[in-house]
């Protein structure tokens, strides 16, 4: 995280999200999903997010949080290998790898 250039506003609105809990956090991703899952950059910055949240919560000691946080980078994660293809697929391995 520390020499990654942001493209999105994700992590803020996660963390927005993370004060008014669970519910905030799914319809946050929700929304990010469905707007940008046909932007590579985009969706590969969420799923860099996603993992990035799930690590703060654990080690904090949130475990609710953690595991909303690992539920959505799971499902995410899963939709980028079986739908992204080619260049698209090669530069999520990249840069998630």
């Amino acid at each position: 995280m520390e020499n990654y250039q942001f493209k999105t506003t994700f992590w803020q609105d996660f963390t927005i999200a993370d004060k008014f809990g669970v519910s905030a956090i799914k319809d946050t991703y929700k929304r990010a999903f469905s707007e940008w899952k046909d932007n590579v950059e985009y969706i590969t910055e969420l799923v860099l997010v996603l993992n990035w949240k799930l690590w703060e919560h654990y080690e904090a000691g949130h475990q609710a949080m953690a595991e909303v946080y690992n539920e959505l980078w799971e499902k995410t994660h899963s939709w980028c290998c079986n739908n992204l293809k080619g260049d698209d697929l090669a530069y999520y391995i990249r840069v998630t790898d």
